[in-house]
């Protein structure tokens, strides 16, 4: 499988679906199938709907968001990070961490650049 990101998620999950059915497949993520359509074509999922593809997938989500667990990085650099959270519901203390990950990562690479 080639290297996890988000910009190659949605390739990820139409070469792991293969030709099993949408409605099939999303059902066993635990995501609608209007939301595994838009993920594979190129659109980003929201941060619950990204943990259960994580699981399915079987990679860890800071390997889509290019961080390692304790802040370092694990991604070519670059990548553009971009995850919708709902502003109703309090993340999981898992999203909180590798949320609070890429916030230093941010930090990191903006003293770097001097920003």
């Amino acid at each position: 499988m080639p290297k996890a990101s988000l910009r190659n998620i949605g390739s990820l999950l139409v070469e792991k679906r293969g030709g099993r059915g949408i409605r099939e497949v999303a059902r066993e993520i635990g995501i609608s199938p209007a939301t595994l359509s838009r993920v594979e074509n190129g659109r980003l999922p929201n941060i619950q709907a990204l943990m259960k593809i994580c699981d399915w997938l079987d990679v860890e989500m800071g390997e889509f968001l290019g961080v390692r667990p304790g802040g370092g990085k694990s991604g070519a650099s670059g990548d553009l990070v971009s995850v919708h959270l709902k502003a109703e519901s309090t993340p999981p203390q898992e999203i909180a961490n590798v949320l609070a990950d890429m916030i230093m990562k941010a930090q990191e690479m903006m003293k770097e650049a001097g920003t």
